[in-house]
C-alpha cells in the first residue's frame, strides 16, 4: 500500500489519522460523528515536565476524576434549601417538597435536602464521603454556556485567549514517579472529543463512551498499521509521537479487555442488565484506574442539563436524569476498589439557574450553582460554603444563586492537599488567581 492508497482508505473510512498539533505533539482524529476506540493523545510526546519527585506512595497515587455537567444543572433542585420559604415561593411547580412528604427531598442538615432521585448517593454523605460547595461557580457573571465552559475548563474566567485547560496544566505541574513518567497514559478523558479542559502539552488518552471504546479503528488493520508504523519508523518528534500513542492505544484496549468487562460489570450488577450510558463510563474509567496506579486522572462530561422547559420536580426531565447520573456516580466505590481512598471525584457546571422558575415550568441561565465532591479523602457529611441565600438581599442581580466561593478555591486544595502540586506551581495551574481560606480549605480530611 503507497502512500496515497493509504491516505484514500483512511478518508473513505472516516479513520484515525495522526497529525501534527504543536510542538512533539500529535493528535489522532476520529471518524465524523464519534470517535473509535482511542481517539488519540494531544499534547506533549516528550517529557517536558521534569519529574521533581515522588507524588505518591508506592502503588498509591492520589487520583481526580472531574465530572463536567454541560447545560447547566439547577443546583437549587439538585442541593435544595426547602426549609426556606422563598424556595417554594419562587418555585411554584417545580419545588420539591419538604422532607417526609410524597416526593419531599431527602433531609441532609435541616436546612438542605437532596433531589430524592439522587438517594443512590445517600450512603455516600451518610459516610462520610459524599460533600457539596454551595454558592460555589465561576467569577466571570457570563450566562453564555460556551464562553462560561471554555472559562471553567481553562480555568482563567473571564479570558478569551487562553489556549490550555487547568487539568492538562495540572498534570504537567505534578510530580511524578519514574514509572508515571514512563506510563503511555496518565490521563484518560471519555468521550469523542478531546475537551478544552485537556487542551495543551500533556499526553492524555481520549476514550469514546460506551461500547465504541472498544470497537476497532482502521489503525488496527494490519496493513493500515504496517505501513503507518513504516512512515513513523524514524527519531523525529513526530515518529516518537506516534510511537507514544500507539503504546497509549494498546495500554487503553488491554485496560478495557471486552470480555473482561462484560464479566465484571455482570458479576456487579448480580443478575440486573448491563449497565448503560453515564454508569457503563463510570465503571470502565474506574476499572482502567484500578488496574493501573499510572493513570491518575480522568475526565467525563454529561449533557442535558438546560432545564428551559418542563423541568419537573420529584418527577421529569431533570429527575431522570439525576437518576442516570447519581447511579453512575454510586458504583465508583465499588469499582475502584482499593483505589477509591485515593480518589476524589469533583462533579462541576458551567452555572446554576434563576432561583424562579420561568413561564414554562423550567428555569433560565443563573450565576451561582453546587459543586459535588465524592471520595474517601473528602470531608463529606456537610454542605460547604457561605449560604447567601435566596431572598431579594441575597440573590445576584435579584434573579440568581449568588457565587461565595471561586471553583478555584475547590480546585486549588484538591491540587495541593490532595495531588500535593508544590504552592509555587499552582499559579501555572491558575494564573493570577489567589486562594482564599473559605469553603475551599474545608473539603478535604485532615
Amino acid at each position: 500500500m503507497d502512500r496515497r492508497q493509504l491516505l484514500k482508505a483512511l478518508a473513505l473510512g472516516g479513520a484515525g489519522l495522526a497529525l501534527p498539533v504543536g510542538r512533539d505533539a500529535w493528535a489522532a482524529l476520529g471518524p465524523l460523528g464519534g470517535a473509535s476506540g482511542l481517539a488519540g493523545l494531544a499534547g506533549a510526546a516528550g517529557a517536558d515536565a521534569a519529574a521533581d519527585g515522588n507524588a505518591a506512595r508506592a502503588g498509591r497515587a492520589p487520583r481526580l476524576i472531574v465530572v463536567f455537567l454541560r447545560g447547566a444543572i439547577d443546583g437549587l433542585n439538585i442541593v435544595v434549601p426547602w426549609s426556606e420559604a422563598d424556595y417554594a415561593r419562587r418555585r411554584p411547580s417545580i419545588a420539591l417538597a419538604a422532607p417526609g412528604k410524597d416526593g419531599g427531598v431527602l433531609d441532609l442538615d435541616g436546612h438542605f435536602g437532596l433531589h430524592p432521585a439522587l438517594e443512590p448517593l445517600l450512603p455516600l454523605w451518610q459516610a462520610g464521603q459524599l460533600g457539596f460547595v454551595h454558592a460555589s461557580g465561576s467569577a466571570d457573571e457570563t450566562r453564555s454556556h460556551f464562553d462560561a465552559q471554555f472559562f471553567m475548563e481553562s480555568g482563567t474566567p473571564g479570558r478569551r485567549s487562553t489556549p490550555d485547560g487547568w487539568l492538562n496544566r495540572l498534570l504537567g505541574g505534578l510530580p511524578a514517579s519514574a514509572a508515571q513518567q514512563a506510563a503511555p497514559v496518565r490521563a484518560v478523558s471519555v468521550g469523542a472529543v478531546l475537551p478544552q479542559i485537556w487542551a495543551g502539552r500533556e499526553p492524555v488518552a481520549t476514550l469514546a463512551s460506551g461500547r465504541a471504546a472498544v470497537a476497532p479503528s482502521v489503525l488496527d488493520k494490519p496493513a493500515v498499521a504496517d505501513a503507518f508504523d513504516r512512515l513513523y519508523a524514524g527519531d523525529d518528534p513526530l515518529a516518537r509521537a506516534y510511537r507514544k500513542g500507539q503504546d497509549a492505544r494498546r495500554e487503553v484496549l488491554d485496560l478495557n479487555n471486552p470480555a473482561d468487562l462484560e464479566r465484571e460489570m455482570t458479576a456487579a450488577n448480580n443478575g440486573a442488565p448491563l449497565p448503560t450510558g453515564f454508569a457503563e463510563d463510570c465503571r470502565r474509567l474506574a476499572t482502567m484506574m484500578r488496574k493501573d496506579a499510572r493513570v491518575q486522572f480522568g475526565f467525563l462530561a454529561v449533557g442535558g442539563w438546560d432545564t428551559h422547559t418542563q423541568q419537573g420536580a420529584a418527577g421529569g426531565h431533570l429527575a431522570t436524569r439525576s437518576g442516570q447520573l447519581a447511579r453512575g456516580l454510586a458504583l465508583l466505590p465499588e469499582a475502584l476498589g482499593p483505589v477509591w481512598q485515593d480518589t476524589v471525584v469533583m462533579v462541576m457546571s458551567e452555572f446554576g439557574r434563576t432561583a424562579a422558575e420561568n413561564g414554562n415550568r423550567g428555569t433560565d441561565h443563573g450565576h451561582g450553582n453546587v459543586m459535588w465532591l465524592l471520595g474517601a479523602p473528602v470531608a463529606g457529611g456537610k454542605v460547604h460554603g457561605r449560604w447567601p441565600g435566596i431572598d431579594d438581599a441575597g440573590l445576584h442581580e435579584k434573579r440568581d444563586l449568588a457565587v461565595t466561593t471561586d471553583f478555584r478555591d475547590v480546585a486549588a486544595v484538591l491540587a495541593e492537599r490532595h495531588l500535593r502540586l508544590a504552592d509555587a506551581k499552582l499559579d501555572a495551574v491558575f494564573p493570577g488567581f489567589r486562594p482564599g481560606d473559605g469553603a475551599g480549605a474545608e473539603v478535604l480530611r485532615g
